[in-house]
């Protein structure tokens, strides 16, 4: 699970915090070191292995969550808005860096969004929900080819149409 707040542990380096699914999951000290590494590896933060939350960008932090998150392999990752407290920039490198994640992984990821950019940008369906109570209103397919070009008309077409189903 990666969360909307990082979540991590602030006396942890970077490779400690990634490694702590793996030492829960009874991993010996040398496995978990390795395959905590290459995560860090994989979300691009090799040379802050020894650093500590505080010193890292929420970007940065938010990196550390998913890569621990990925590092036990969940058969699903739950992501609960885990971009939603990040600067504009921020954010799109880092869809494009789960993407980048997923890729090499394949993992089947249930990413909860209030953006609908976000939600068309890197879903293969999107759930629309309705107003309270909750409900699903509608399943999309999102048929358009990765990486996704924001300036496709089809992008806009399916953008302008999630929001009128979430004005109705």
């Amino acid at each position: 699970m990666v969360f909307q707040e990082y979540s991590l542990l602030p006396w942890r380096t970077v490779l400690d915090n990634v490694a702590l699914g793996l030492e829960f999951a009874g991993l010996g000290k040398q496995q978990c070191i390795s395959q905590a590494m290459e995560y860090v590896q994989l979300v691009g933060l090799s040379d802050f292995v020894h650093a500590f939350p505080h010193e890292l960008s929420g970007g940065m932090r938010q990196r550390v969550a998913i890569a621990r998150a990925m590092a036990v392999e969940p058969e699903i990752l739950l992501m609960d808005e885990p971009f939603g407290a990040l600067d504009a920039h921020t954010r799109i490198l880092l869809q494009k860096e789960l993407l980048k994640v997923w890729e090499a992984h394949r993992k089947t990821v249930l990413f909860v969004t209030h953006s609908v950019d976000e939600a068309i940008f890197l879903a293969d369906k999107i759930l629309v929900m309705s107003k309270r109570p909750g409900g699903i209103k509608t399943l999309l397919e999102v048929e358009l080819p990765r990486l996704r070009d924001r300036a496709l008309p089809r992008y806009g077409q399916l953008y302008a149409n999630i929001l009128d189903m979430l004005d109705n």
